[in-house]
């Protein structure tokens, strides 16, 4: 059967043309912004509410439940929790931007799960590692939260971390430092699995797809090189750092830290993505480390579930694969 081929869509694309200001920030358009639906007797099959995580950072969570949790009263059911790093290079994007919210409803309500996205701040006003400190501080309040929602319907000893794009680097550094120690003081949370989707790495050497698709409509590579610019810390002086690519120096020290706590890694990736190739060479080294990977790559172009219906439901249904294969 001969693949599909998707398209890019036209709207305004924020990483075409990104304008510096001074005062180490950049000019963000006005976006569309959705509020949460806390009304449990609405049409919608999941219902969300937002919560302050640090007011001095601005950081805060939206959770998404299945509505049915709630109208059935069921406390005695506990859903996997699945936290969620949204995409946008570090320096755009919000936990209630529409396309974002938009999916997470979707992972909710279709793998009837217990959805957590994390608003972080962005760059350049606050470089790496703010948004990974962000992950962190996520998960010690879902531990500690007196939260109704948290404290009836969550199962703490099932969660996963889950990230698009630069919310993918986001759950693999967030990862590394649970494995690295962090896990003894979060429990009784404990991490079963990370997802990356699409993740956003890259180093000074390029690979074939960044090098085929420089000139992508969606996702330059003038665009990936320049939101790594303005979200690595000040003083780095390319790319091949170790928050932009894993592969340095052989990989983080904390990998078999990963493997002792046995998790499992899910990579995606579209083959008209500039970062695709980063992505199945990230998911073939976590195989050669001896981490258990999954791997889903077709058609497509870079963010493509926040466009095409079908593709953020292949995306979910990959989800709870993966969420199913952890758990058996």
């Amino acid at each position: 059967m001969a693949s599909q081929s998707f398209v890019p869509p036209i709207f305004e694309n924020p990483f075409l043309n990104i304008e510096e200001l001074a005062g180490d920030t950049i000019v963000r358009k006005p976006e569309p912004l959705t509020q949460a639906n806390s009304d449990p007797n609405g049409t919608s099959l999941v219902v969300s509410k937002d919560v302050d995580l640090d007011i001095n950072k601005k950081t805060w969570l939206r959770i998404y439940v299945p509505q049915r949790i709630i109208t059935n009263h069921n406390d005695d059911e506990k859903l996997p929790v699945i936290f969620y790093y949204h995409g946008g290079g570090f320096v755009f994007f919000h936990a209630n931007s529409f396309a974002w919210d938009l999916f997470c409803q979707g992972l909710a309500g279709n793998l009837g799960a217990m959805v957590i996205s994390l608003e972080f701040r962005l760059a350049p006003e606050n470089r790496l590692p703010a948004a990974y400190d962000d992950a962190m501080d996520g998960l010690y309040w879902i531990k500690s939260t007196q939260d109704e929602w948290v404290r009836k319907y969550s199962d703490l000893s099932n969660v996963y971390l889950f990230g698009s794009s630069c919310g993918g680097n986001i759950a693999y550094h967030a990862g590394l430092r649970v494995a690295a120690g962090a896990y003894k003081e979060l429990e009784p949370v404990k991490i079963k699995g990370l997802i990356l989707h699409q993740p956003y790495f890259s180093g000074k050497n390029r690979t074939e797809s960044e090098e085929k698709l420089k000139d992508d409509q969606l996702l330059p590579l003038h665009a990936i090189d320049k939101m790594f610019d303005l979200s690595l810390p000040k003083g780095t002086l390319d790319h091949d750092h170790e928050y932009s690519n894993p592969f340095l120096n052989g990989g983080s020290k904390h990998l078999d830290d990963v493997i002792a706590q046995g998790w499992k890694i899910l990579v995606t990736g579209v083959s008209g993505d500039p970062l695709v190739d980063n992505a199945r060479n990230f998911a073939n080294f976590m195989e050669e480390k001896g981490i258990k990977t999954f791997k889903l790559f077709g058609d497509g172009y870079h963010a493509i579930e926040g466009f095409e219906p079908s593709k953020a439901a292949a995306l979910i249904g990959a989800t709870k694969d993966f969420i199913c294969a952890t758990t058996n």
